[in-house]
């Protein structure tokens, strides 16, 4: 949360860029910010083989030496990247922030007491998934800005084989809290992969889609005015069917109805731009979208600002076949003191002081 100040000129370039305000003002106006981010923390697993899951396939258990050291630079990576999200804009870590390939809570308990983020004092969702991989979603808040006031896990049953053998995949969290005096409801997602194909795959997440969609109607239904943010790693990007006809997701705020869904990645991904790398191509599977409340003209309650995709140099591979590329954790079969084969993805939230 960081408070600041919009001259005339700042609203000025508002008005051309984004078009949000119909008039403006020459007196000074105070906003309040806040960053609401996405990250894949790639394999974010501990070093303990639990007997339940397939962890022992995970990239840290197949270390034959340093996994404890590997384990606590994985971790301080994590929290420098989290720690940095917005802070050029804002001065300050994101307020939320949803995060996937998490293996359980106490990798995310060592996480935000790393003596980089220990001063936010991030409060912790998550929920055990069935995961076949035992990787799960979660949510990290500031507790000085968001108070979670429901929160919910969501099982997606998905099936192989003519409906004979069951795909064990992530399940949806949802949260609904205040930030800022408003009710927000944020959906961390992570769909499932491409794994045999993008075509053959698909409708494992045209499935989540439709899930997706399910918990915003239930949301909209209480409330039509609902403010919803859905974020995740898709595996999908912004044009694939899931998103742009399933969710129905529109790239202009004016083209979003009353119940509708805005995804600000869509110019993003029209524009080259993307979150992961794979055989010299880039997808933009890392995406947070949001509906039509957010995006109004009256800046007494919350609104959106700007989306980004958070891909500063430190976080870009700069030697080797995979230069230009995300710079990983995991590759050859050791720890590369990199960060995550995907980028970070935020938003800004304002709200007039």
């Amino acid at each position: 949360m960081f408070s600041f100040s919009v001259s005339f000129i700042k609203i000025s370039l508002l008005v051309v860029c984004f078009g949000f305000f119909s008039k403006i003002y020459s007196q000074e106006r105070t906003y309040k910010i806040h960053t609401v981010a996405f990250y894949n923390l790639e394999n974010l697993f501990d070093t303990i083989n639990d007997p339940n899951k397939f962890d022992e396939y995970s990239p840290i258990m197949e270390l034959k030496t340093s996994r404890q050291v590997a384990y606590k630079q994985k971790i301080r990576n994590m929290a420098r990247v989290i720690a940095d999200i917005g802070r050029d804009f804002t001065g300050n870590a994101p307020s939320i922030i949803g995060v996937c390939e998490v293996e359980n809570k106490k990798v995310l308990e060592d996480l935000v007491n790393d003596s980089l983020l220990v001063g936010n004092d991030y409060g912790i969702i998550h929920f055990e998934a069935p995961d076949i991989r035992g990787i799960d979603v979660a949510l990290l808040y500031q507790k000085k800005a968001f108070s979670p006031t429901h929160t919910s896990t969501h099982e997606l049953k998905i099936y192989d084989n003519d409906n004979q053998k069951r795909d064990y995949t992530r399940d949806q969290l949802l949260v609904s809290g205040i930030l800022e005096g408003d009710p927000i409801h944020i959906i961390v997602n992570h769909w499932p992969s491409r794994r045999g194909g993008e075509a053959k795959s698909e409708p494992k997440r045209i499935a989540a889609a439709k899930m997706n969609k399910y918990l915003i109607d239930s949301l909209q239904v209480i409330d039509p005015y609902a403010k919803i943010l859905s974020m995740g790693d898709l595996n999908d990007n912004p044009n694939n069917k899931s998103i742009k006809d399933i969710l129905n997701a529109k790239n202009r705020p004016k083209k979003v109805a009353l119940k509708g869904i805005y995804n600000p990645y869509m110019d993003f991904y029209k524009n080259g731009l993307g979150t992961t790398a794979y055989r010299d191509n880039w997808s933009l599977f890392d995406q947070i979208m949001l509906t039509k409340p957010f995006l109004e003209k009256d800046y007494s309650t919350l609104r959106f600002y700007k989306a980004g995709i958070f891909n500063k140099s430190y976080l870009i591979e700069n030697n080797g076949p995979y230069k230009g590329y995300p710079f990983r954790s995991w590759g050859d079969g050791g720890f590369s003191n990199g960060f995550s084969d995907h980028f970070p993805v935020y938003v800004f939230l304002i709200k007039e002081q």
